[in-house]
């Protein structure tokens, strides 16, 4: 492989992780996220996603890489929206429940990622559209870079199909390490998920799909199961005073 491929891949499999621990590592520090801070963090998240796919496409092309490689094609529209339309609604339903477990448990008992829902997750109606665009985001870009691009790639080197599922799982789980060890292997078992639709269906578009459902549901059940009454009531106070 070429540099520009080999940088590529250590800035999802080093700089990315290490990026996503300092911003998160800010944000643990404040006792309060404001909106308006949410609202640049979900705006500048997906400007660095857009531009990251913008820059890996750019150098993996003039590789000669293709759409096909890339899981950019559909070979079986019937199969894979199929697929995509019901594994969107299973994987949707099963963070749902997962998400009312977790609200269940008493707030000290839940870790860090209490913390980092209550920083993150949209608590408005002026966040959320912005949070789902965010969410789609995600689910196209990081899609692209760990199912597209890394699993191409990793491939395109003679590696057997399943090192490059988990190859390429491992690059998603470090890419979510600021969520700590639980989310890290979490993400991993996503990613493994994922990746195996990739090789299923011969496209990405099944696994953008249930990706943006996970995220998308985070967004809009995470924050009734996991944010405390007091914290939703001060937001709303925040903006009628802003009002």
């Amino acid at each position: 492989m070429p540099w520009y491929i080999w940088l590529i891949f250590f800035t999802l499999g080093v700089i990315l992780p290490w990026r996503g621990r300092v911003r998160m590592k800010k944000l643990l520090a404040r006792p309060t996220v404001s909106t308006m801070e949410r609202l640049v963090l979900y705006a500048s998240t997906i400007a660095f996603q857009w531009l990251s796919v913008a820059v890996v496409a750019w150098r993996a092309w003039a590789h000669g890489y293709t759409a096909s490689q890339f899981g950019l094609t559909i070979q079986d529209p019937t199969k894979v929206i199929a697929a995509s339309i019901v594994g969107a609604v299973t994987i949707a339903a099963l963070q749902w429940l997962n998400l009312r477990r977790v609200g269940r448990l008493p707030i000290e008992s839940r870790g860090t990622l209490q913390a980092i829902a209550e920083r993150i997750l949209p608590q408005s109606t002026v966040e959320l559209l912005p949070y789902l665009a965010l969410a789609i985001t995600a689910g196209l870009c990081e899609e692209f870079l760990y199912r597209g691009f890394a699993m191409a790639a990793l491939a395109n080197v003679g590696l057997r199909t399943w090192v490059v599922v988990v190859l390429s799982s491992v690059l998603f789980g470090l890419a979510h390490s600021y969520q700590g060890r639980g989310g890290i292997v979490m993400t991993m078992v996503v990613g493994l998920v994922l990746g195996t639709s990739r090789i299923a269906f011969g496209s990405l578009v099944p696994a953008v799909f249930w990706h943006s459902a996970v995220d998308v549901l985070a967004g809009t059940a995470g924050p009734r199961y996991l944010m405390p009454k007091a914290t939703r009531a001060s937001e709303k106070g925040d903006l009628i005073h802003q009002a």
